[in-house]
């Protein structure tokens, strides 16, 4: 009995831990959202705009480039707008050379280029190859770096373009309302970005004197293109596969102003179509986004385990505790872990509410936060495994790891 009385207890005490973790998890991440800087899609088209390249890097997309293309295309630009459109296809093996090339022949704004093969004695990871062939053929004012899972809307370029000449961001940054098609994505996605949100601060990346604090959101990246070409762009960070985050870094550690910015209803993007590309994706980036370090690791796992994890444990071992213990004396430990339970469980369902209308993502499966918690967990610990020894490190199915890794 004394040890089941200790069981009971330390399940207490990790539901008090449970309900401090999530009060800081909340308090941070409400602070950083309401410093969140927001785009709103201007009401009128500028009757000028300085002259723009987008830029898709594209490897296997078929599924995804001609959609991507449309909607820059669709885009609404004063009459006398230079729009250049650069599909670099990364050696696809599926159709999207093909396709892109089909909206290519109709419009002249949109130009094709195949990718020639990394060279062998450099290491060039992730889209970082694609994107440094592409701006060779660059011309204009401000450079737009797009990923083919992106959908913008109409006004989304006028509107990018105003914000960064009326803030002379050398890098404007737009977050996309992520949008979730499956169940691991509605599991996982929302974690995630609330991790993020806690860990990149707005106003830490958004200020100019904090040179360490820098992020940017790889789906969306305009740079003017002076600025680009100073800090080497893609080439300079080849090897890197979280290119966003590092190209963010050179621009503020080079004295360039750096702009990063909620455009939720202007930009979305679906990013994984199940839960096996949602696993490599995550697992590639996760441990690089926490600089190589172990102990933001274990700390951060131990974080969602208490957050997201944790309630629920103790929800259930409370049910299966009070039905096999109704005459324990124990029975009034359990009622207060009960209680414990469900106060983190409110906690928990206000945070996720909160932070539901602040990114358009409905609250779909949030009784399954628990798993989605168990899988976050588990691609932290696998991304720190992969990146460091380089087994399944890759990325839609290419090898990352560095030749002395295989």
């Amino acid at each position: 009995m004394i040890l089941a009385d200790g069981v009971w207890l330390s399940v207490s005490l990790s539901l008090v831990a449970s309900l401090i973790a999530n009060s800081i998890w909340w308090k941070n991440l409400s602070t950083s959202l309401e410093k969140a800087p927001q785009l709103q899609t201007i009401e009128q088209i500028p009757a000028s705009l300085p002259s723009i390249s987008v830029i898709i890097p594209a490897y296997n997309e078929a599924a995804n480039i001609q959609g991507c293309v449309q909607a820059v295309l669709d885009n609404q630009l004063p009459d006398n707008a230079t729009l250049q459109i650069i599909v670099a296809d990364d050696e696809s093996t599926d159709e999207t050379h093909e396709l892109a090339q089909a909206i290519a022949q109709k419009h002249a704004q949109v130009q094709v280029i195949r990718v020639p093969p990394r060279p062998q004695t450099e290491t060039w990871r992730g889209k970082n190859w694609a994107c440094a062939q592409a701006v060779q053929q660059a011309t204009g004012e401000y450079w737009l770096f797009i990923d083919a899972d992106v959908r913008l809307e109409p006004r989304a370029i006028a509107t990018a373009l105003t914000e960064a000449q009326q803030q002379q961001s050398d890098l404007l940054s737009l977050a996309p309302e992520i949008v979730c098609g499956c169940l691991a994505e509605w599991l996982v996605q929302p974690l995630i970005m609330s991790m993020i949100a806690i860990g990149f601060e707005f106003d830490g990346v958004n200020n100019p004197d904090d040179r360490e604090t820098a992020f940017a959101a790889g789906p969306f990246m305009l740079f003017r293109q002076s600025a680009y070409q100073k800090i080497g762009g893609h080439e300079a960070i080849a090897a890197d596969p979280v290119e966003d985050v590092a190209l963010a870094k050179a621009i503020k550690q080079t004295g360039l102003k750096l702009r990063y910015i909620l455009a939720l209803g202007i930009i979305k993007v679906r990013m994984y179509q199940n839960l096996a590309a949602l696993w490599e994706g995550w697992t590639k980036n996760f441990y690089l986004g926490a600089n190589r370090n172990v102990g933001t690791i274990f700390y951060s796992s131990f974080a969602v385990f208490l957050v997201f994890v944790m309630p629920w444990i103790g929800l259930s071992t409370t049910l299966i505790g009070g039905l096999m213990h109704r005459s324990s004396p124990i029975i009034g430990l359990f009622g207060l872990m009960a209680g414990l339970s469900v106060v983190a469980l409110i906690q928990q369902y206000r945070m996720r509410a909160s932070s539901a209308r602040q990114f358009n993502q409905p609250l779909r499966y949030w009784s399954l936060t628990w798993l989605g918690g168990i899988i976050l967990m588990a691609i932290a610990i696998a991304s720190m495994i992969k990146t460091e020894t380089g087994w399944g490190w890759t990325w839609r199915g290419r090898p990352l790891a560095a030749p002395e890794q295989s």
